[in-house]
């Protein structure tokens, strides 16, 4: 990622949303703005599509020129832009890290619900550290040590998260392969089973895992993760495809990933039998 440039959230989203509703009210153009402000149009189309954080004055200007005269509506979306901010923790390891995957955890870290659907592994969020290495060092056998640790403290820190945030569920549908496939040796997938069996008792989290015996399901292009966020903002679709990773918005797109889930969940083991069958698993691997 570009110094300078952030990763897009969910409340630079809001914003973006609230801007281009605000000068479509106001008649204004992307012109007649540049005219007025001196904001050019390619620096306000990426306002507007939530690629830039806005400077202050620039979006006081704006508001000042959409007559937004309310104080506690400006200060509200004052205030909007300035929680936008990426996150601080990941900043730090930013330059590491691809700009999808930061854009990503940017989102998941706002989202309320994911409901993420894996085929080959354990979902990252319930991923033991030992199971996480050895997937890492199998995707990017060329990665560093240093490197592989560093993903390592950036995935504990996402899944503080689901431990730590009272508002953020996760329901997760694995693919009996991904349990059945033995990742690191025994001793570390019968940990990550185990681990498995005692995340899936909390609260914020539900597990099923779809059996073989499903047979064709709606999950087979790929892992896909959907995400929901509160204040009403739109829903995404994080999705793995051999042309690199996606981030959907398309409101057909999340309906139909959404639809997908719908019907995994269907065909998969209720929670009680999921359970089962992994402790089961765990005795034999």
């Amino acid at each position: 990622m570009r110094p300078g440039k952030q990763a897009p959230t969910a409340r630079l989203r809001r914003l973006a949303a609230e801007l281009r509703r605000l000068r479509a009210e106001s008649g204004q153009t992307r012109e007649t703005i540049e005219e007025k402000t001196r904001i050019n149009t390619a620096t306000l189309y990426r306002i507007e599509s939530a690629r830039v954080r806005p400077q202050k004055r620039t979006l006081l200007a704006l508001l000042d020129l959409y007559g937004v005269d309310d104080a506690a509506e400006r200060e509200r979306l004052v205030g909007l832009s300035r929680d936008s901010r990426q996150l601080d923790w990941l900043q730090h390891y930013g330059p590491n890290l691809p700009q999808t995957y930061q854009t990503y955890i940017s989102f998941e870290s706002e989202a309320n619900r994911l409901q993420d659907f894996e085929c080959s592994y354990v979902p990252g969020l319930l991923q033991t550290e030992a199971y996480t290495r050895e997937v890492i060092h199998s995707l990017r056998p060329t990665e560093p040590v240093d490197g592989i640790e560093q993903r390592i403290k950036v995935l504990s820190r996402r899944q503080e998260a689901l431990h730590s945030n009272v508002e953020l569920s996760l329901w997760a549908i694995i693919d009996e392969a991904a349990i059945r496939r033995t990742v690191g040796g025994p001793h570390v997938m019968r940990e990550q089973l185990e681990y498995l069996v005692e995340v899936a008792g909390a609260p914020s989290v539900t597990l099923q895992v779809l059996p073989y015996n499903a047979g064709a399901h709606p999950g087979m292009p790929g892992a896909f993760v959907l995400m929901e966020f509160p204040h009403d903002d739109p829903a995404l679709v994080y999705t793995e495809t051999t042309m690199g990773d996606l981030l959907l918005e398309g409101q057909a797109d999340v309906e139909r990933y959404r639809l997908i889930f719908q019907r995994l969940v269907a065909q998969s083991l209720s929670p009680a039998d999921t359970a089962a069958l992994i402790k089961k698993t765990a005795q034999v691997v």
